[in-house]
């Protein structure tokens, strides 16, 4: 969910006073807006470029430099005031690189060596602090960490200036304590991954249904942010699929219940959706993002989203409830009537519209008074 705004070269950059300037062969400054549990943060990122640069890699492939979707990265990443430690040694215990050899599967590693830790919601950098652990590229555990590494190459280290970012009227996020932190990423090494456009459709599937699972797990726990990235990130996928769903379409229902049939006997990778199961999933993830931006005081967002999941799927009753709600708080009241009537057509006697309807006609009818008394002021 990190949101690219530039991309320049500067010698002289706020990044070298705080996080100090070493003699380094070349430096160059990324900047971009990330999220956390704890609201936006902007993401100053000094690249630290070194000789001999290595990639873990079984295919042979020499273009493939950084890390991809999927792949598992040893990551080490430590606040700048710790970084002047000792380098490891070695023969440290679970420090080997990471390396995927011709028999084994990218899943076999990963259940192998991913390092499992939960998200917490005073934490900028979700990530355990100075020992090196693996994450897997493409999940969101870590939002600032995975997009510094998107970039990044073996044997490579960063500096990144983290700085809260004021929020406007449409995004409430939580004031923090401190101003500014510094900190530093190291990738030591990385397995193979793919670039979405490289996935066969059932690998972007199951790809999408983990981030809609992971987005209903954060949102359980309060991580508001969280969810919203994972339900965005699956979106993102969506957008590559479209294609494959209409050539289902187009195919037929007789030929895409065949193709399921026979995709069901070999890798679960290949289960494709169908056209329906398509539209659903992607209905739910702009209804669940809706959900997550009215909890987020960003009612213009969920209103869009919320409008999307309407028109894919007009029998959600959810997402015409939250499209009720985003209009009421951005008062567009005949829009909000008219979504709330449209639940109550698929959920007669609903509490939940019964009331928001007598909220609205209560404030129409104190605005309308308000503007009563006004105008008859203006004509005594």
């Amino acid at each position: 969910m990190s949101i690219f705004v530039n991309a320049v070269m500067d010698p002289v950059h706020p990044l070298e006073t705080l996080c100090g300037n070493g003699d380094h062969d070349g430096v160059d400054v990324t900047s971009w807006v990330s999220v956390c549990p704890r609201g936006l943060w902007k993401v100053q990122q000094k690249r630290i470029h070194k000789e001999n640069q290595q990639t873990v890699s079984n295919s042979g492939d020499v273009s493939c430099y950084c890390p991809r979707l999927g792949s598992l990265c040893r990551v080490r990443v430590r606040l700048k005031a710790n970084t002047d430690e000792t380098e490891r040694s070695a023969s440290d215990k679970g420090n080997e690189k990471l390396s995927v050899q011709p028999e084994q599967s990218v899943a076999e590693v990963t259940e192998a060596v991913e390092t499992v830790f939960p998200r917490c919601q005073d934490s900028v950098l979700q990530v355990p602090l100075g020992g090196w652990i693996t994450l897997r590229l493409g999940e969101g555990q870590c939002d600032i960490t995975e997009a510094c590494l998107e970039g990044m190459r073996a044997g490579e280290k960063c500096e990144i200036l983290l700085s809260p970012v004021a929020h406007g009227p449409d995004v409430s996020v939580p004031q923090p304590a401190e101003e500014h932190l510094c900190a530093t990423v190291e990738l030591e090494s990385f397995t193979p991954g793919k670039e979405s456009w490289e996935m066969s459709p059932g690998e972007k599937w199951e790809w999408v249904k983990s981030h809609k699972e992971r987005g209903g797990v954060r949102f359980r726990s309060g991580d508001m942010w969280g969810a919203a990235d994972s339900y965005s990130r699956g979106l993102k996928l969506l957008i590559a699929l479209c294609g494959h769903v209409r050539e289902l379409e187009k195919k037929g229902q007789e030929q895409e219940t065949e193709e399921q049939r026979d995709a069901s006997n070999g890798d679960k990778t290949q289960n494709l959706p169908s056209a329906t199961e398509f539209k659903t999933i992607k209905a739910e993830l702009h209804s669940n993002l809706a959900l997550c931006q009215l909890k987020l005081n960003q009612p213009k967002r969920a209103r869009a989203s919320a409008a999307k999941a309407t028109e894919l799927d007009p029998g959600g009753a959810k997402a015409w409830y939250r499209l009720g709600q985003a209009c009421q708080m951005v008062n567009e009241l005949e829009e909000a009537k008219q979504a709330f009537r449209k639940l109550l057509e698929l959920q007669p006697e609903c509490p939940a519209a019964l009331k928001a309807l007598k909220d609205i006609a209560s404030k129409e009818k104190e605005t309308n008074t308000q503007l009563g008394l006004r105008l008859s002021k203006m004509f005594s």
